[in-house]
């Protein structure tokens, strides 16, 4: 009998098992990375501008987010309206992104944010606003955080 056209295993069995453990490192990371969002359903701005707040109110805060919409005023910024009350005190911010888009596509009719940058130009912060280096420096804290919130949720599914 010819054995040159059986299929060949592209792994052998020893070799399978020498690249299991692999293998369920990518499974667990790719799982990390979805399950690693707050709240996967929620848009990128939304959340960006969430742990900009975090930073600006400082460690140890932990607000009672009450509200958080999105404004899509055609060619102008969008806007993330975000309350919080926090130990007894109630506060507000927007974040502004401006519009990114080159031509008009059927997935900013169905979500109208894709339209928009994913970096902010402007924040309020309870009447201050942020712009410049100081929104970049708060930016890239908050871009840290969300890096580092992605490992923890990695190394603990790895764990497991």
């Amino acid at each position: 009998m010819n054995n040159t056209l059986l299929p060949r295993p592209v792994l052998s069995a020893a070799r399978l098992k020498r690249h299991r453990p692999l293998s369920i490192i990518a499974a667990s990371l790719a799982t990390a990375l979805t399950a690693g969002c707050s709240n996967p359903g929620e848009d990128v701005r939304v959340t960006l501008c969430k742990d900009m707040t975090l930073v600006q109110l400082g460690a140890g805060a932990n607000p009672n987010w009450t509200q958080a919409t999105t404004e899509t005023p055609g060619y102008e910024d969008a806007v993330v309206r975000l309350r919080w009350s926090n130990a007894g005190d109630d506060g507000q911010a927007r974040c502004y992104y401006p519009y990114n888009a080159v031509e008009d596509t059927a997935q900013q009719i169905a979500d109208p944010l894709t339209a928009y940058a994913t970096s902010p130009s402007k924040m309020t912060i309870n009447g201050r606003t942020l712009s410049g280096q100081a929104l970049a420096d708060v930016v890239a804290q908050a871009m840290q955080h969300q890096g580092k919130q992605l490992l923890d949720s990695a190394k603990k599914l790895i764990e497991q």
